[in-house]
């Protein structure tokens, strides 16, 4: 556990990551070109991404069952195949029907990477690093999107569409490589206290595991924890930001610009909310419900900003959505902290369908109003009049998820108290506890 050889394994399964990462979110960057190559409305190329994303939330829960009967290695390498294939069908296409098949192979590639990844942690790691381990895990994974917005994005506007998707393809073959030879699964059986964990012997076996962690309560506390701080930057980063800022009359080196703040943000609030989640682990839900707090007082101010809304309040929208990305992945502390390590891949699976779930949703609702509004008004499709109204979706499918982590929370604290004694008090009564404690000391 966390040895020289641990970090390498890591290191080269977040590699795949950020290959992945980079597949994912190419057409975010290449969405106004895709829409001028294949000649679709809105919602068409809305459905390009959302069948992506669809696929990707779809797979997760087989993908976590697989991963708990045969080990994160062979999804690692098989998703990185998938995604080599399926952006080299993107890089010929010619019409929107086999990009679409194309962008199902990357939807079914990345969803087996990030968890397959996390799962490898418990694997190699231990103690007070992991929760550490799990937010530079993500936050790494992000250069992806660096890459995507100047690299890709660079040789999409120079060499064309089909030079820079094959360029993309013959990255995740070179990861697949590398995958190939250094990426392990880790020590098994695994223990956990003193009662040995190993995989499931069986598929019914998996199954099973599947089963008790889609039913505890914490392992619904990080799906929706997921759900309402992952989606927005999603939607933002996949597809609907670059045409945004386009509408507001930001060049496309601009909107990458833009793009770049959120990954650079996570770097810097990742690792510090790893602290926060490792010293007040029993505060974790606030530090999500502080985030989705946090992104709907900046995307009010930037949808009732009367005209367009100055550059300010837009770097500080992307701020609050690089914070977003870190903090969704406090969803996956809760997984690990209230399951067994023979069902963590489930636990994962289950907790990364929560932010892909309400992307895709968002996503296809976005690009229908926009249609919609665009045909009642006459302006451009991407005029930023037609966003103010579309953007709105945000908070009825993030609102629904609130009250839902709200309910989870409930009962995951009633079961820590029944079965462990550890009674969670409400956050202002802990607050003026310490302001107490600290006044008589």
């Amino acid at each position: 556990m966390n040895s020289r050889r641990a970090f390498v394994v890591w290191g080269v399964a977040v590699l795949a990551y950020v290959l992945a990462v980079v597949q994912r979110s190419s057409l975010g960057v290449s969405g106004v070109d895709a829409q001028d190559r294949f000649a679709v409305s809105a919602a068409v190329l809305s459905t390009l991404a959302v069948v992506q994303i669809a696929v990707y939330a779809g797979l997760q829960i087989p993908v976590g069952i697989a991963l708990d009967r045969i080990g994160p290695r062979r999804l690692v390498l098989l998703g990185a195949l998938l995604l080599t294939v399926g952006q080299a069908v993107v890089a010929v296409s010619p019409t929107i029907g086999p990009a679409i098949v194309g962008r199902i192979l990357v939807g079914a590639g990345d969803a087996m990477t990030f968890i397959s990844v996390i799962r490898l942690l418990p694997m190699w790691f231990s103690g007070r690093i992991l929760p550490q381990i799990s937010q530079w895990t993500g936050n790494l994974g992000q250069i992806g999107q660096i890459a995507s917005a100047f690299p890709f994005a660079l040789l999409l506007h120079t060499a064309g569409w089909s030079v820079a998707y094959s360029v993309a393809a013959g990255a995740s073959a070179v990861g697949l490589a590398l995958a190939f030879v250094f990426v392990r699964n880790g020590p098994v059986p695994v223990r956990t206290d003193t009662i040995p964990l190993p995989l499931p012997h069986t598929w019914s076996g998996a199954f099973h595991t599947f089963g008790h962690a889609l039913r505890r309560p914490g392992t619904q506390l990080g799906f929706w924890s997921h759900y309402v701080t992952q989606s927005s930057g999603t939607v933002f980063s996949l597809l609907w930001g670059v045409p945004m800022l386009r509408g507001l009359g930001y060049s496309a080196t601009e909107a990458a610009g833009f793009l770049t703040v959120i990954v650079v943000v996570g770097f810097v609030a990742g690792p510090l909310l790893g602290i926060l989640c490792a010293r007040f682990p029993l505060r974790r839900s606030n530090l999500v419900l502080g985030v989705v707090v946090l992104l709907g007082v900046v995307w009010t101010a930037v949808l009732l900003w009367p005209d367009h809304p100055p550059t300010w309040l837009l770097v500080l929208l992307v701020v609050a959505m690089g914070i977003g990305g870190p903090g969704s992945l406090i969803g996956f502390d809760f997984a690990r902290s209230f399951n067994p390590m023979g069902s963590l891949g489930s636990a994962n699976g289950v907790v990364n369908v929560g932010g892909f779930l309400a992307a895709f949703v968002m996503m296809y609702c976005i690009g229908v109003l926009l249609d919609v509004v665009s045909r009642a008004t006459g302006d451009t499709v991407f005029a930023w009049s037609n966003f103010r109204i579309a953007l709105t979706v945000q908070y009825l499918v993030i609102g629904f998820g609130v009250a839902m982590l709200l309910h989870a929370r409930r009962r995951t604290r009633a079961l820590m108290q029944v079965q462990d004694g550890i009674r969670v008090a409400p956050l202002w009564v802990a607050l003026v506890a310490r302001l107490r404690k600290q006044s008589v000391q």
